[in-house]
């Protein structure tokens, strides 16, 4: 099953925003080697062993940043098979934590994953709250979680 319903250039423009994008093998800050938007780099990747410093193509970039966000997606209907019935801006707020995360450490948002279940916007909100995430990305964290609660105010 393919997300159909995701605004892809809308997560760009927000990982884009909080990754930043750099043309350049960069150390973030867990000391990994990484470019573009956030791209860890893996062995398979052709920079992989490259020196910090090492320019990065712009096609590049977008290549890895393209199957970077395939796997998010894959990622998120793996957690949340009803993804693409989730509200909107709830799946750019599950994508853009799940790029910063990954599954393995996003799976462990079990009281998260109960609140969006049950369309708890308000409670996944203070469940993204009560983290080790919240208190190391803070202003990510908190535009998430703020956007997050927004969806349980009634239009």
């Amino acid at each position: 099953m393919t997300v159909i319903s995701m605004n892809v250039m809308k997560l760009r423009d927000e990982l884009e925003r909080d990754e930043g994008c750099v043309y350049e093998i960069y150390l973030c800050s867990e000391n990994h080697p990484t470019f573009g938007i956030g791209h860890l780099i893996r062995r398979t990747d052709p920079e992989y062993g490259r020196e910090v410093g090492t320019p990065v193509s712009a096609e590049r970039v977008m290549e890895a940043f393209e199957a970077d966000i395939d796997m998010v997606l894959e990622d998120c209907l793996k957690l949340y098979p009803d993804f693409n019935h989730l509200p909107d801006e709830v799946q750019l707020i599950i994508a853009n934590m799940m790029f910063n995360l990954g599954l393995p450490t996003l799976s462990k948002f079990r009281d998260m994953k109960s609140c969006v279940d049950d369309e708890d916007w308000e409670g996944a909100s203070l469940a993204m709250r009560d983290s080790k995430w919240y208190r190391q990305v803070k202003g990510r964290a908190e535009r998430l979680c703020e956007r997050m609660s927004v969806q349980a105010i009634p239009f």
